[in-house]
């Protein structure tokens, strides 16, 4: 039973020191400090739950987001949780629609960020009251309760409400992928010891969920297109439905030869018929990514990711972080999707990932997550197996990413077994992070900065 009135918001700025080991490094953000903004939400209710909601950034910035959540506080503080549940399209609205914020967004950027933050702690707070995993009130909850959550604002012309209404996994979980073996920052020794150490751990499924898998880059309207058949060397990307499959990401886009190089050490490491995708991070413009991709080819990547600007609609055949539903619809009716890359926190929480879920169902785009970062993984597997259970209904050329760090200072951590997500039991968003993780890494005043700041002033 929904219960309480929002009495206090509070937001904290949580590094963790990744840059340190190369650990989240690719060929754009060659130093990345996994980062959160951490949201708390408390309500009047005498059963003390709380709301906590995080945002993913990387070290600088943070604070920044930081004080875009204190500016959308007013917006929540001394609602009842039972008023924003009841009319969630108009609270998510409200948030997405200050007249004064809008200014700097409108749904994209740092704003967009704070606001995933915000609701995903009301989204956890709900969950936690009802007793439930997020993706469990999601699946349990009445169609028109549902699409009430979505604002189908500037999407209406390729998805209703009437139209979502008609669209309306526990035993071997979500096919999953890993990225944690392979970022630019890391040695080629450290490359093979963990590339070793994940396919002893079970990185490896009976069946290809790629049956159909091709290479695609990006369609730049009539100047340009180019597909699997472009490259001679990715006919063999095409899976048989038997082979054992490793599901692996490499980070390039730095170096040419280097990522040559590493992506031959991953070939050797994994054999031949096995999944590989790439990922350039917005590193290339159209030009470079043609000229690089027919270089890449011949170690048969299932996609290369943002091959260039996330801005870039027509430039793209796939593309991890779009900042908001509208920029999806229009991926969707250009056709420059092969696989749809949702995000937990770039978008606004599960309200528009939600519509965004049922676009990709009515255009038959498989999704394909990102996830890493710091509890990214830990809010996604939520819409995974909702979109398995109530949208899509499939597994198949669908496969969620995997980054194995940061995740023992959450509370509920993302259980991973032979290389596929769990459903999480408690519930909750699995959004909330240990008070003793929190506390030591705050920035800058936590234990962890403490010693470190001095020391890199110096």
């Amino acid at each position: 039973m929904v219960r309480g009135r929002i009495s206090r918001l509070s937001v904290r700025d949580v590094r963790f020191p990744t840059s340190l080991g190369g650990h989240g490094a690719d060929a754009m953000h060659t130093d990345p400090d996994y980062s959160a903004a951490y949201v708390v939400i408390e309500t009047d209710a005498e059963d003390g739950i709380k709301g906590c909601g995080i945002t993913f950034t990387l070290g600088k910035g943070t604070e920044v987001v930081v004080c875009a959540v204190n500016a959308l506080a007013h917006h929540v503080l001394n609602k009842d949780l039972k008023d924003i549940v009841g009319d969630f399209r108009g609270f998510y609205r409200q948030l997405t629609s200050d007249g004064q914020l809008r200014w700097i967004g409108p749904e994209k950027g740092v704003v967009h960020l704070a606001t995933a933050a915000v609701l995903n702690a009301v989204w956890d707070l709900w969950a936690k009251q009802e007793g439930k995993p997020v993706w469990k009130l999601l699946v349990d909850m009445d169609p028109r309760m549902l699409v009430s959550c979505i604002d189908f604002r500037y999407i209406t012309d390729v998805l209703t409400e009437e139209d979502a209404l008609e669209k309306q996994m526990l035993a071997q979980g979500y096919p999953a992928y890993t990225t944690s073996c392979a970022w630019l920052g890391y040695s080629d020794d450290t490359l093979k010891q963990l590339c070793a150490q994940a396919l002893k751990d079970g990185w490896t499924s009976q069946r290809s969920q790629f049956p159909r898998a091709r290479l695609f880059l990006f369609h730049l309207s009539a100047l340009l297109s180019l597909q699997a058949t472009s490259f001679p060397h990715c006919s063999s990307a095409l899976l048989p439905s038997d082979s054992r499959l490793c599901r692996f990401k490499v980070k390039v886009g730095a170096d040419l030869q280097d990522d040559m190089r590493r992506c031959q050490i991953i070939r050797d490491m994994i054999g031949p018929e096995k999944t590989l995708m790439m990922d350039a991070n917005q590193r290339w413009d159209v030009p470079e990514a043609v000229e690089w991709m027919s270089k890449l080819a011949k170690f048969k990547p299932l996609w290369i990711e943002e091959p260039t600007s996330p801005d870039d609609i027509l430039g793209h055949a796939t593309i991890s972080k779009c900042h908001n539903r509208v920029i999806f619809k229009q991926l969707l009716q250009a056709k420059a999707l092969q696989f749809l890359q949702i995000d937990s926190c770039r978008l606004g929480s599960v309200n528009e990932n939600l519509s965004v879920l049922l676009m990709a169902k009515k255009f038959e785009i498989p999704v394909c997550p990102h996830a890493g970062g710091v509890g990214l993984c830990e809010l996604v597997q939520h819409l995974i197996i909702f979109d398995y259970i109530s949208v899509s209904a499939s597994l198949e050329n669908r496969v969620c990413e995997y980054v194995d760090h940061l995740h023992e200072h959450f509370k509920y951590p993302v259980m991973i077994q032979r290389a596929s997500y769990m459903p999480p039991k408690d519930p909750g968003y699995s959004t909330e992070m240990k008070e003793e993780s929190v506390k030591k890494h705050q920035y800058p005043d936590g234990e962890v900065w403490k010693k470190l700041l001095p020391a890199q002033e110096n």
